[in-house]
């Protein structure tokens, strides 16, 4: 079993415990969408520790989302709700990159391949995404990628 997946477990329990209602809320959902990606495809498999994370990282997202979404409709009080959830599963995330860092990953990228211009955008993005993977958003990514391209 996946070590990332046995902490989740061990610290729902000691979540539950703790009476944590929110921690415990966040960790049955993220070990449910595990559980959900396992049990997905032909047969059961189990997730390694990257696949884990990139659960998680799709779940941290949706809260990311929601809490958005939720402050454009002046529901501040559910967006607070994404927020906290949103902070537990950072826990088990690795670091985002600096600024710093997905600058010089991005600039290397594009020494690499050689790209000029933002037409040649996809090839760049296929160098950088799995060095990033989990640990910057795609949007932030592309962005980036995308300011080097076109030189501004």
């Amino acid at each position: 079993m996946a070590q990332l997946k046995e902490k989740l477990r061990s610290d729902l329990t000691t979540a539950m415990k703790a009476r944590d209602e929110v921690r415990v809320a966040t960790l049955r959902m993220a070990l449910s969408a595990i559980n959900t990606e396992e049990v997905a495809g032909e047969s059961h498999r189990e997730l390694t520790d990257d696949e884990v994370v990139t659960v998680l990282g799709r779940e941290q997202k949706k809260r990311r989302e929601s809490a958005e979404a939720f402050d454009g409709a002046g529901r501040t009080e559910l967006a607070e709700r994404e927020r906290a959830e949103q902070a537990v599963l950072t826990d088990y995330l690795p670091a985002q990159l600096s600024d710093e860092e997905l600058t010089s990953l991005v600039a290397a990228a594009i020494g690499e391949t050689g790209a000029e211009g933002p037409k040649q955008m996809g090839q760049v993005m296929k160098v950088v995404q799995p060095q990033v993977a989990g640990r910057a958003d795609g949007r932030r990514v592309s962005g980036e990628v995308k300011r080097q391209l076109s030189g501004s």
